[in-house]
């Protein structure tokens, strides 16, 4: 299965005024490169029920264990156990349970009001989930496949321009001309000088700017708990980026809401399907590809 590679070209102007300069300008213009052959996961016979069952464990494998504070007494009463209580003994013709200090109600056991949890969860459990080496990897390369259906990953929600007729999306070659000189870089290298903004600038040439914007109309504020917590907003994902190694354009293409970043080695079900919905909007860079062959 052959795909195209996408060449860009980024003309960088500014415009100096009395009181200084003004941002770059950036002027993106994208021509087909030659095609490459993509690995032959990418034609992996799709299995929906793998790609859940790994993406369960991936979750249940990052679960954190947690359960009830011991009972240390008065110094560190538990839940349940904070009453001021008392034992009357036995022989008084009603159940030997503890009850508050002078007062019949009972306290403290699990069938009392404001009482302790019979069973309460235990930091001793594990929460993880086993599966099978060659099952992980088939629900990878599974998920893999789904990719390259454009029907498969309009159908998960994503918006991208008409006039992507095939997926994926493949970067190749990346060249800025600033001043009339012409410079070329690796695209997973380049430089650092308003990287997030170049970055953009491409999604957008290249017909993807929608769904980034999709994800930014669609952060809001999770409920519960969690806003005390540090997960205080909810992002909807985007675009997958997957490259060789994590430099320039990864840490550049890590700031937009609702992308992720993943290297090729570290490829999974649940980064190519989250939730286990297929078809992810997912764009490799040329070494990318010939790094899963």
């Amino acid at each position: 299965m052959k795909v195209n590679v996408l060449d860009i070209t980024n003309t960088i102007s500014q415009t100096e005024l009395d009181a200084g300069r003004l941002p770059d300008v950036f002027e993106i213009s994208v021509s087909n490169g030659k095609k490459v052959d993509l690995p032959a996961v990418f034609e992996t016979e799709l299995r929906t029920d793998l790609i859940k069952l790994a993406v369960a464990s991936s979750r249940a494998n990052r679960r954190q264990a947690y359960g009830s504070r011991p009972h240390v007494g008065k110094r560190a009463p538990m839940a349940g156990m904070k009453h001021s209580v008392e034992w009357w003994g036995k022989g008084r013709g009603v159940s030997r349970i503890m009850r508050r200090t002078g007062q019949s109600r009972g306290a403290q056991n699990p069938h009392t009001l404001g009482g302790r949890r019979a069973h309460g969860p235990k930091v001793e459990k594990n929460w993880g989930r086993k599966l099978n080496l060659k099952e992980r990897r088939l629900a990878r390369d599974s998920a893999l496949s789904a990719t390259t259906s454009v029907e498969n990953v309009s159908a998960r929600g994503h918006r991208f321009s008409e006039d992507i007729e095939s997926l994926p999306i493949v970067l190749g070659n990346y060249a800025e001309v600033r001043d009339g000189k012409t410079e070329e870089f690796s695209i997973e290298t380049f430089n650092h000088g308003s990287a997030t903004r170049k970055v953009l600038a491409i999604f957008n040439e290249i017909g993807i700017g929608a769904d980034l914007q999709r994800a930014r109309d669609g952060r809001n504020i999770r409920a519960g708990k969690a806003t005390m917590r540090g997960r205080v907003h909810k992002t909807p994902k985007s675009v997958l980026l997957v490259v060789k190694e994590k430099s320039g354009l990864a840490q550049a293409a890590r700031n937009l809401p609702g992308v992720d970043v993943v290297a090729a080695r570290d490829l999974c079900a649940e980064d190519l399907a989250p939730g286990g919905d297929i078809g992810r909007l997912t764009v490799f860079t040329k070494d990318a590809v010939e790094a899963l062959n």
